[in-house]
């Protein structure tokens, strides 16, 4: 075999393995760290009073991200399915300052929050309705 097939080879197991990795963690919440905090992340933002009862499905989004048109359905029949439950979609491109003090990396990206607006899980990509039900809060 000569160099450059050797070459296509790696470079499309490599793909393959990536392609495999991305599928495995898109969706899933992460864990929050025990610090998480004592006041809102929303404090002092435009969506202060968009606070849900029981949770809220803090979405980041951008213009032209195909998996948040997805995960604006999968969040707005999961806050619709359950009561005291707000979806709240920020647009990370027009709210940057947001994005960088809470560490937002990729679009989508979904925050879990409390009554109180402390975050509760987080998910880069889309996650299913199943995965976003988990990380809710008992009624």
């Amino acid at each position: 075999m000569s160099t450059g097939a050797w070459v296509a080879v790696a470079a499309v197991v490599v793909a393959l393995a990536f392609g495999l990795w991305r599928r495995r963690v898109d969706g899933r919440f992460s864990e929050v760290q025990d610090d998480a905090g004592t006041t809102s992340v929303l404090a002092g933002t435009p969506f202060d009073d968009s606070l849900g009862e029981r949770a809220t499905l803090l979405q980041f989004s951008s213009a032209f991200c195909a998996p948040c048109r997805t995960t604006r359905v999968v969040l707005a029949d999961v806050a619709g399915r359950h009561d005291g439950v707000a979806h709240v979609e920020v647009d990370a491109e027009q709210h940057l300052d947001l994005v960088r003090t809470l560490g937002v990396m990729r679009t989508p990206t979904t925050i879990v929050l409390d009554p109180a607006g402390r975050e509760l899980g987080r998910a880069a990509g889309a996650p299913t309705r199943a995965q976003v039900e988990s990380v809710l809060p008992v009624a």
